[in-house]
């Protein structure tokens, strides 16, 4: 057995196993290399047909917030300016209570000073006459 050619074909031999058993082990994981390939190339275009006009909506989307937000910050400032108009509104209504205040306080203390004069002035008269009757002369009315 010392033979050469024996050695080199048993070792052939083996190797020729060797390999078969391995391609037949190696066939279903090839299989599902090539179904995971496959799986990969569908999701690849679905991606490639989808992505896009999810990213312009995406996009869209951010534009449209930034619009209403540019519009809520005018509607802020509107509402801020009125809300400034109307605080002057009130202020000027108030200097001019202030002020009606004021006159009224003279009106009311004008009127008290009539009163008073009033109240004082048939009772002058009154006497006037009386005195002007003593004495024997008549008032002109």
């Amino acid at each position: 057995m010392t033979e050469p050619i024996f050695w080199l074909s048993l070792s052939l031999l083996l190797v020729a196993v060797s390999l078969t058993a391995v391609l037949i082990a190696a066939i279903p994981a090839l299989q599902e290399l090539a179904r995971a390939a496959r799986s990969a190339e569908k999701l690849f275009d679905t991606l490639q047909r989808e992505f896009p006009p999810t990213l312009d909506a995406i996009r869209l989307t951010g534009l449209e917030i930034s619009e209403l937000t540019d519009d809520l910050n005018d509607g802020v400032k509107s509402a801020s300016g009125v809300v400034r108009q109307v605080d002057q509104s009130f202020s000027n209504a108030r200097k001019q209570l202030g002020k009606v205040n004021q006159g009224t306080q003279g009106v009311v203390s004008g009127v008290k000073a009539a009163w008073a004069t009033w109240q004082r002035y048939p009772a002058q008269r009154h006497s006037e006459s009386l005195e002007y009757q003593k004495q024997g002369f008549k008032k002109e009315s």
